[in-house]
């Protein structure tokens, strides 16, 4: 025999999926997940900053003299995306600059993918926790509905109560895809600065190495 179509809704309402609890959890720990990837990246872009003025002056100087060893020392001395890239072609100046050219492109997409690590994270809950909150809150409708349907009369005072305490999954659902798009802009626009820069050195660079090989063919 066929069950109803309102005897397969009722067993659907009473599996335990149907109750906006658990989408509140989630999204608890969304959220956690979400604190603990801004402070780990933070933390990471702190660590690894750069005074790129001061270091583009010194560079420029050392380059300009010829002395390559003590540029290539002044470079190793910080840990980032700017001296990392510059580094592995500066390595390689005695190649010429179409080789080290390749190796500023290689060293630069390996250092960058560092840099964008775990950003995919935010960018996912960015764009997704106000959807798990918006079902977290059809959920808790559904079931306060549910409930009215049982007894009309007094169950407007709880109904009502449901539809609120539905209506946090939304809110909390925001309250996770804010921040995470605040901070997904701020680090993306970090590595965006980062990137800048290591161009601006790698053309300091490979001008000096063009003029150098010019000066050598005269």
């Amino acid at each position: 025999m066929t069950p109803s179509p309102e005897g397969l809704v009722q067993k659907l309402l009473a599996l335990p999926v149907f109750r906006s609890e658990w989408v509140l959890w989630l999204l608890l720990g969304l959220s956690l997940l979400s604190v603990a990837v801004m402070v780990e990246r933070w933390i990471f872009y702190r660590r690894h900053k750069v005074g790129f003025e001061s270091l583009r002056e010194e560079f420029s100087k050392l380059l300009d003299k010829g002395d390559f060893e003590a540029a290539a020392k002044l470079l190793a001395k910080t840990d980032s995306l700017e001296t990392n890239v510059v580094l592995a072609g500066l390595r390689g100046y005695a190649k010429g600059p179409e080789s080290v050219e390749d190796l500023l492109t290689g060293a630069m997409a390996r250092e960058k993918s560092f840099y964008e690590r775990r950003l995919s994270i935010l960018a996912t809950l960015a764009s997704n926790s106000p959807y798990i909150g918006l079902f977290g809150t059809v959920l808790g409708i559904v079931r306060a509905f549910k409930d009215l349907s049982k007894d009309m009369a007094s169950a407007s005072t709880g109904v009502m109560a449901g539809i609120a305490e539905a209506l946090v999954a939304t809110a909390i659902g925001l309250l996770v895809a804010i921040p995470a798009v605040v901070a997904y802009n701020v680090f993306k626009g970090m590595v965006k600065d980062a990137v800048t820069n290591t161009e601006s050195l790698s053309r300091i660079l490979l001008a000096e190495l063009k003029a150098a090989g010019g000066e050598k063919s005269e």
